[in-house]
């Protein structure tokens, strides 16, 4: 039976850095606003700071409804799912914000992060602070293999460039303004503190 936590123990935290995958949701205040549900993983983007506090990198793609929905009224919640081993799944609710590049705590934050995984593209910083931590059984969870990282993104982007990547953004439908009218991505994309 699924247990809750006063803090992101040692334990709790082995288990999120072994997963190759994890999900983030996050929803609008209006009731008839699109909810988001985001797959992350690429290797080395997400940081257990402290026994309360999860941070993730959020680089450029499609859309920005997450950093939307968290200007908005910060609530998040983000989800692991062990895919091989004990059934287990876990929950963070908590309250998050983006950092972006322009903001003092950037370059302190990004330095909790592995140097490899920083790339072109990075536009913030998501920082979640955890309410509630959770976890249920994952009866019902499949076993699947992993194979290795996606590499496309970091690969297209990489051919862009930073100097185009403002560019990019500004071309974007739904960054500056997300599928529910929010105010998304701040635009231009403040170059990357030296």
């Amino acid at each position: 039976m699924g247990k809750t936590y006063e803090r992101i123990d040692a334990r709790l935290r082995a288990f999120i850095e072994k997963q190759p995958v994890y999900f983030v949701g996050t929803a609008p205040l209006a009731a008839d606003g699109f909810l988001n549900i985001s797959p992350k993983g690429r290797a080395g983007t997400l940081a257990v700071l402290d026994e309360l506090t999860v941070a993730y990198l959020d680089f450029g793609g499609s859309h920005a409804e997450t950093i939307a929905h968290l200007r908005e009224n910060g609530r998040i919640i983000l989800m692991w799912c062990a895919f091989e081993g004990p059934p287990t799944v876990l929950r963070v609710h908590g309250r998050g914000e983006p950092v972006f590049r322009d903001d003092p705590r950037f370059a302190e934050l990004l330095a909790r992060f592995d140097p490899s995984a920083d790339g072109t593209a990075l536009r913030a910083i998501i920082l979640v602070r955890a309410e509630r931590v959770s976890d249920s059984c994952g009866f019902a969870v499949p076993f699947m293999e992993y194979q290795s990282d996606r590499t496309l993104l970091a690969e297209f982007f990489d051919r862009k460039g930073e100097d185009r990547f403002s560019e990019y953004c500004e071309g974007k439908e739904n960054l500056a303004v997300s599928i529910n009218g929010l105010p998304g991505l701040p635009l231009p994309v403040p170059p990357r503190p030296s």
